[in-house]
């Protein structure tokens, strides 16, 4: 979840150290920094934060360095990963937050308007940028780009890479036939429209140790049902690349939806519409015997849905977002909400309900 807090070369900020600190210091176990670029043009905003060169890791390892000397509510060491990515035709715009209008990052303001890349020239939406069409050497160029981000990110500290291939980054927009138009080996047919993906989780494998957990997260679906003559990414697409990242070495299949057309339609009857898309998915890597973690993602507002998603084995962890933003102490709400015991941070000892209670007045 981009936060726009960076500064203009991509290094990480106070608030970084700040952001996933309390998270941490608080009970989570694990935090992920937001979508990270692994080039200068591969920021969705100025704001961004980068990681394409060795100066900015000094910046990345003190964060993790700080997460790293808290202590989770079951004793063990904090965790902290990151997610690497690209954000194709959707780079070179300012922050966007909800009510503001869209308005691109001209070069006045720090943006790069004339590098703006994509798998296809079609942009996103209007007043975003008609991105130019990679050529293959761009694309090798982009892979060794996500390969030694990844090197950079595990000289840093970090414990887990995630790959983004979702919301119409540049890796979702060469997945998507909506956004894909190429005649070449990047377009076409599935396989083709894969090999990009399969190209960078090949290069960041073979720049990580095999002890490092690694993901993808991808948008399952489209959402462009109700246009059925339009080429789009389905749930089947989903389920074959699922199996395809299984047998390259990925952990964790990390599954949202969406964020490719202004014209899809989400479900507004289901709260939990992509948990249903993780179910299925993580359902047929059981069929073929694949074994790679499936997360849920989306709407998980409590943790009586928490536990369920997972007791019920609809997938095999959640990942929760905006809730932690919403409370911050949301580690120890949930504790309280399923009757489990967590210890709290023995400086904040003071506000554990039961500790209080065996300290007195205190």
């Amino acid at each position: 979840m981009g936060m726009y807090s960076s500064f203009p070369d991509g290094n990480l900020t106070d608030f970084h150290l700040m952001h996933h600190g309390h998270f941490a210091f608080r009970g989570a176990a694990l935090t992920i920094v937001e979508v990270t670029a692994v080039t200068p043009n591969g920021r969705s905003s100025p704001s961004d934060a980068g990681l394409w060169h060795d100066s900015q890791i000094p910046s990345y390892k003190r964060v993790v360095d700080f997460i790293h000397s808290l202590e989770t509510p079951a004793g063990g060491q904090a965790r902290i990963g990151i997610q690497l990515g690209h954000a194709g035709r959707k780079a070179s715009m300012m922050p966007i937050y909800p009510g503001h209008p869209v308005v691109r990052a001209e070069k006045a303001d720090g943006g790069w308007p004339h590098e703006v890349w994509g798998a296809s020239p079609i942009p996103f939406k209007e007043n975003y940028i008609t991105p130019k069409e990679m050529t293959v050497d761009d694309i090798q160029e982009v892979v060794k780009a996500f390969g030694a981000a990844a090197k950079r990110a595990v000289e840093a500290g970090f414990d887990f890479i995630e790959i983004h291939a979702a919301h119409g980054y540049l890796i979702s927009s060469f997945l998507s036939p909506i956004s894909n138009t190429r005649t070449d080996a990047y377009g076409g047919s599935f396989d083709n429209r894969v090999r990009f993906l399969v190209s960078v989780v090949r290069e960041i494998r073979a720049n990580i140790p095999n002890t490092t957990p690694f993901s993808v997260r991808i948008s399952a679906v489209d959402w462009m049902a109700h246009s059925p003559s339009t080429p789009q990414w389905t749930l089947p697409d989903s389920i074959s690349l699922a199996l395809l990242l299984a047998d390259e070495g990925v952990d964790v299949l990390d599954v949202s939806s969406g964020g490719n057309n202004v014209e899809q339609v989400i479900p507004k009857d289901d709260a939990l519409y992509q948990v249903n898309l993780a179910k299925e998915i993580k359902t047929a890597l059981q069929k073929h015997g694949k074994s790679m973690f499936v997360a849920a993602v989306g709407r998980i507002a409590d943790a009586a849905t928490a536990q369920k998603v997972v007791s019920e084995k609809q997938a095999d962890l959640t990942f929760v977002a905006t809730e932690f933003l919403r409370d911050p102490n949301l580690v120890h709400r949930w504790a309280e909400e399923l009757g489990a015991s967590v210890e709290w941070p023995r400086q904040y000892v003071r506000a554990d309900r039961q500790a209080r209670a065996k300290m007195g007045t205190l």
